[in-house]
């Protein structure tokens, strides 16, 4: 037997982006929208966010990877993510399918705090 369709509720008006936010936090989206008749949709030209970072590198390493980005005629930085990208998706693969862990990249023990008596006496 099939459930009889109830009214959809009204989607209110909001002045701003968190009022929003706060609603749908705290109410059921399936009181205000038929989620029978979602379609998917893609976003081709959306771009993933970035964070700015600074990290230190030796000097060498740094002029060998713009040589490599020269010869391919991109910029170093861009060279440089794709290689981070590629190195975490092959350390992903390998971690979760042969393997565990590398070991050199666990996290280090506490290191216990060694007290020293002092020499007042």
């Amino acid at each position: 037997m099939r459930k009889p369709k109830r009214a959809l509720k009204r989607i209110p008006a909001f002045r701003t982006e968190d009022e929003e936010r706060e609603f749908w936090a705290t109410h059921d989206s399936t009181e205000y929208v038929d989620w029978s008749k979602a379609r998917v949709v893609r976003f081709p030209n959306l771009r993933p966010s970035s964070t700015a970072i600074s990290v230190r590198l030796p000097d060498t390493l740094l002029t060998e990877l713009k040589l490599l980005a020269n010869e391919r005629d991109v910029p170093y930085q861009s060279l440089l993510k794709v290689y981070l990208s590629d190195r975490v998706s092959a350390e992903r693969q390998q971690t979760h399918r042969v393997r565990g862990p590398n070991k050199r990249l666990q996290p280090t023990k506490a290191r216990r705090r060694t007290t020293t008596k002092s020499a007042k006496g």
